[in-house]
């Protein structure tokens, strides 16, 4: 049972509800535009959920072999970290996942061929490739991003343009330039939730060498970083919800704001922290924000 619990707090399943709010905004204008299936619905969130866990447990190994993660490192410890798992134990764990995402997003790309042309088709299958690749080189191999810098562009363009934009294309749906708003609000939304992560681990992240954005450009910018990340996501996402309120006649969609109220309290929280490791109760807070306000959306459409 040890061991079970190891794996599951390995899987990080706290990262799942950001991981899938693309895929709700994307499916509920496919639904609202008369496109929707249920099957495609549902596949698309296991394969989702099936890449973060990879992403999840590359990045326990990957920061292990690396020594990010040490007894210095601030946050849950990790499995590999703690003994709980060992390092060969966890590249069996990824080698699973690898496998289980590319059946998840082949059994995907099948349900949805009545909707895709053969460019989709082949567009669909090496994105499928791509997104395995980024959740494992993400803290894995010689050129791991995340030790670049680059961690914060990838969840920007994977959580929300690839989430929203791509699961919208897969019921058979043309671009839609509205499609391009949710996309920005996750997007920045997600990556604010890694900037508090590496906020959070700035002072070990620089003793080990991982060269994050957070520090790149240091631990004050960082907090000015953030608020730039939580405003253009909320710009984005008020005039989204404007435009659905005109062109539904209906306030219901409003609902979607509700969560946003709280991002005032959570930037004075971030201001105001006494030292980094203060900010580890922040970060499933705009995981929820982003969450809600994207289950709050779909909702309203729904009904609407």
């Amino acid at each position: 049972m040890k061991k079970i619990g190891a794996w599951i707090g390995a899987m990080r399943l706290r990262t799942l509800p950001l991981s899938i709010s693309g895929i709700m905004v994307g499916s509920a204008l496919a639904f609202l535009l008369g496109n929707g299936n249920v099957q495609i619905f549902f596949t698309a969130i296991l394969t989702t959920v099936l890449f973060q866990i990879l992403s999840n447990l590359a990045n326990d190994l990957g920061d292990s072999q690396k020594g990010a993660d040490n007894a210095d490192r601030v946050g849950p410890k990790r499995a590999v970290q703690s003994g709980e798992i060992s390092q060969s134990e966890m590249k069996v764990g990824v080698g699973l996942f690898v496998i289980l995402s590319f059946v998840a997003a082949g059994v995907l790309i099948y349900l949805s061929l009545p909707n895709l042309s053969i460019e989709l088709l082949y567009f669909f299958a090496v994105l499928a490739v791509l997104c395995v690749l980024a959740a494992i080189f993400y803290t894995m191999g010689k050129s791991a991003y995340g030790y670049s810098g680059f961690g914060d562009i990838m969840v920007f363009i994977f959580f929300g343009f690839v989430s929203v934009i791509g699961v919208f294309s897969l019921y058979g749906l043309s671009f839609e330039w509205l499609t391009l708003l949710p996309s920005i609000t996750i997007g920045a939304w997600s990556t604010a939730v890694l900037n508090l992560n590496n906020m959070r681990d700035v002072e070990n992240d620089a003793a080990s060498g991982k060269r994050t954005m957070v520090v790149k450009i240091g631990y004050e910018k960082a907090k000015l970083y953030h608020v730039g990340l939580l405003v253009l996501g909320l710009i984005s996402w008020l005039i989204l919800v404007s435009t659905f309120v005109i062109i539904t006649y209906s306030l219901l969609p409003i609902i979607a704001i509700v969560p946003s109220i709280f991002i005032a309290g959570h930037l004075k929280r971030v201001f105001t922290a006494p030292q980094p490791s203060a900010l580890d109760s922040e970060l499933k807070k705009v995981a929820f924000l982003t969450f809600f306000s994207a289950l709050f959306f779909a909702t309203a459409l729904f009904f609407v």
